[in-house]
């Protein structure tokens, strides 16, 4: 748990430095100031709310036991084995079958599956999912990854609307500079995501193979979630390409740029970790 709260803390630090450097580039001091301030703002404000704006990005509908018995059952045994409190549980109605979690911490945590996962999937390889999903709840790492889908928006979005910074005359800088900043201010922070998501999605694997004693269903279930996420739009990520690392599978369509800053581990590589594990959740000797 320390460690994460390193890792967070090391990522609002950086997120920080990274609107001052692009405020500073494109205003000067005042710019500086500016952005230092709206970064860390920014940064409180993702603590608080991020995990409501993703789940309102996804148009994700809260459901319980009433509501969706098959989900929530399946859920609630599984938080019950991994010790962790009930998560809220919502539904997106997409076709594109994924999944992810989000919340600041276990008591403040929910996890979202899409109604084409619900399809999809077999009652074995849903329950593999939703425990790989819980496992990002008990690392503790989800606030990470909300934090830094939240904020690399914004970080776009001011390299975007620089040219309403205060420089002027000498101090406001090249042309060429604000374009150059404009490519690789979202650059940097799509760097910042890779270098959180792809060690977290091998851990939240290894977890949830270990909540579920199942390791094999994982496995099955990330190869058919690849197979039809490569050919059905999620239209919310593509709309919000930045949250696309809170899901358990790459949900960005076509051979776009977005794709080669891929956050997520190969699908081959994941499924023979898992494949290596025993049944109970443990690694082959």
């Amino acid at each position: 748990m320390v460690g994460n709260w390193l890792k967070t803390s090391l990522l609002m630090a950086g997120i920080v430095a990274l609107f001052g450097v692009v405020g500073g580039a494109l205003g000067g001091e005042q710019g500086m100031l500016i952005a230092l301030l709206f970064g860390g703002g920014m940064n409180l404000w993702a603590y608080w709310f991020s995990d409501k704006a993703v789940l309102k990005m996804y148009r994700a509908r809260p459901v319980d036991a009433a509501a969706s018995p098959y989900l929530y059952n399946i859920v609630r045994d599984l938080s019950q084995r991994a010790g962790l409190p009930m998560p809220k549980v919502y539904i997106i109605d997409e076709d594109q079958p994924n999944a992810f979690a989000t919340g600041r911490d276990p008591a403040h945590a929910a996890v979202a599956a899409t109604s084409g996962i619900l399809r999809l999937l077999s009652e074995r390889e849903l329950r593999g999912v939703m425990a790989h999903e819980l496992a990002h709840v008990q690392h503790r790492d989800i606030l990470i990854s909300t934090i830094a889908a939240t904020v690399a928006g914004a970080i776009s979005a001011l390299a975007q609307f620089g040219m309403f910074f205060g420089g002027r005359g000498d101090n406001r800088p090249h042309p060429a500079v604000q374009i150059l900043l404009m490519i690789l201010a979202p650059m940097a922070a799509m760097l910042i995501q890779m270098a959180i998501s792809r060690t977290r999605e091998f851990g939240a694997d290894r977890g949830g193979a270990e909540i579920s004693g199942d390791p094999g269903a994982l496995a099955d279930a990330l190869l058919k979630i690849e197979a039809n996420a490569k050919r059905i739009p999620l239209h919310a990520a593509e709309e919000h390409p930045a949250t696309a690392q809170m899901m358990i599978m790459n949900p960005l369509t076509g051979a776009s740029l977005r794709n080669l800053f891929s956050t997520h581990p190969a699908t081959a590589e994941r499924v023979s970790r898992l494949r290596a594990m025993r049944p109970g959740g443990t690694a082959r000797a």
